[in-house]
């Protein structure tokens, strides 16, 4: 299994899955051409994909789909309120970069019901967020798992459970507490990002992740970073620290973390 990000932040986010044979966008937030560009950083292209699986129906998770789905053909796997929700999109002028997606393309799927696209086994994993039908991704392959979890306000014992024993974790880790609420958003954003629908700090992401850590992690990255609420260096320290100093047998050091930019291809792991 490898996974690597081409962007990730509240201006466009791409993670790319995949193994030898098959290969997924995890949301396409972002341009066709810088898709095409970050796929080409390590030898693939659009042709090497196989689908697109589309965590909600937010602008910054699927400004790219209308173009990566007609001009390659691909599917589109989601919830069903996800895919219901980006149907109305296409026909807002609001979101005309959308466009027309043949209804051939999409893919229903429900919350903890397992499928497969290739030997890529993938597990939807349900997020609190303020979408329609939100969903993270768990995907497994020859005894490897990875999960990519963003966009959720909070977490519970569900959370936990489906994000134990992976070999990399990408996770949110959105805001720091102080800057957004000292900083220039207006109030009822700020309550939004702070409530249990909104994003996940990045204090809550250390946390989540001492609950997860196993001795078989080989990386995480801290995604989906607020440019006016976070920097990469506080991210990466707070979660550092809260990992740590958390009531788990781990500290920050035995793990390589990396922060996964907004216009910037990350490195490619494999687990």
């Amino acid at each position: 299994m490898e996974i690597f990000s081409i962007a990730s932040g509240s201006s466009g986010n791409c993670i790319v899955v995949g193994d030898d044979d098959h290969h997924v966008l995890i949301d396409s937030g972002i341009s066709g051409k810088k898709i095409e560009q970050g796929l080409n950083k390590y030898d693939l292209c659009a042709r090497d994909i196989d689908a697109i699986l589309v965590t909600h129906e937010h602008w910054d998770h699927i400004s790219g789909l209308g173009v990566m789905a007609r001009r390659y053909g691909l599917p589109i796997y989601g919830t069903k309120g996800t895919i219901n929700a980006i149907r109305r999109y296409s026909g807002l002028t609001k979101y005309k970069a959308l466009g027309n997606i043949d209804d051939s393309l999409f893919n229903c799927i429900e919350r903890d019901v397992d499928f497969s696209i290739g030997d890529l086994d993938i597990h939807p994993i349900h997020i609190s967020h303020d979408a329609a039908d939100p969903v993270g991704y768990r995907l497994s392959n020859n005894g490897k798992s990875v999960a990519v979890v963003t966009d959720l306000g909070t977490y519970d014992d569900y959370t936990i459970d489906n994000m134990k024993d992976l070999d990399v974790l990408f996770v949110e880790a959105n805001h720091d507490i102080n800057m957004l609420e000292v900083g220039p958003y207006p109030y009822p954003l700020k309550q939004r990002i702070l409530s249990d629908s909104g994003h996940l700090s990045n204090a809550a992401s250390g946390d989540l992740l001492g609950k997860v850590l196993n001795d078989h992690v080989k990386h995480i990255f801290l995604g989906h970073l607020s440019a006016e609420n976070n920097i990469p260096e506080l991210a990466y320290e707070t979660v550092r620290q809260e990992v740590t100093l958390g009531d788990n047998p781990y500290k920050a050091d035995d793990f390589p973390i990396t922060v996964a930019l907004r216009h910037e291809v990350s490195e490619m792991v494999t687990a």
